[in-house]
């Protein structure tokens, strides 16, 4: 069961890892101390409901469609491919470094409704959190709850840390190589599973 928990949260955190607007957004709160709690809790129930839905989802569809499982493990490993390769491409470009914008405080809610559209309205959520990681739970039977336990806990982990931690890394992330080493590690992990999805 702690293998399967850990599988889960390794993959979660891989997935969440990629750079995004999303993660831009949260790193740029934590950055100038605005809303930090709001924003992170926002983005991590966020992934835990899309989580759920994707394993419990797919559980269900793939005793009924047995081509399901084969073909999404085959799909997941050509986006995660592609995924990569986006990320190594980013990695060996010039890159520039993270400049929080200046400025009053956004309110609340307006702060919140920018979160929420970064989150739901980017496709790469779904394609990570329903469909990924819902048919790599595929594998877990039995324990796919544990497994959802891990990639939430990554997300609730990921989002703290890189809220909370902004403030710690902003000489760090003032810098465009720290960037593209952050792209290179993220490019490697995701061809290592796309490797383990297609591989006995």
């Amino acid at each position: 069961m702690l293998s399967d928990l850990l599988s889960g949260f390794f993959l979660g955190f891989s997935l969440i890892l990629a750079i995004g607007a999303q993660n831009a957004f949260v790193l740029r709160q934590g950055l100038r101390g605005e809303h930090v709690l709001a924003v992170c809790l926002a983005c991590a129930l966020s992934d835990a409901v899309l989580i759920l839905a994707g394993v419990n989802g797919f559980a269900a569809l793939t005793q009924t469609l047995t081509w399901l499982e084969p073909a999404m493990r085959c799909g997941g490993a050509a986006f995660l491919f592609v995924y990569g390769l986006r990320s190594f491409i980013a990695a060996f470009r010039a890159g520039t470094a993270l400049a929080p914008a200046g400025g009053a405080p956004a309110p609340l809610p307006a702060t919140l409704t920018t979160c929420l559209a970064l989150t739901w309205l980017n496709p790469h959520v779904y394609l990570d959190t329903v469909v990924l990681i819902g048919s790599v739970a595929t594998q877990f039977a039995g324990h796919t709850g544990a497994f959802a336990l891990g990639a939430t806990g990554a997300s609730f982990l990921f989002f703290f840390s890189l809220g909370y931690g902004a403030r710690l890394l902003r000489p760090v992330f003032a810098r465009p190589g720290t960037w593209r080493l952050l792209e290179a590690v993220v490019g490697a992990l995701m061809w290592t599973i796309a490797l383990r999805l297609v591989l006995p």
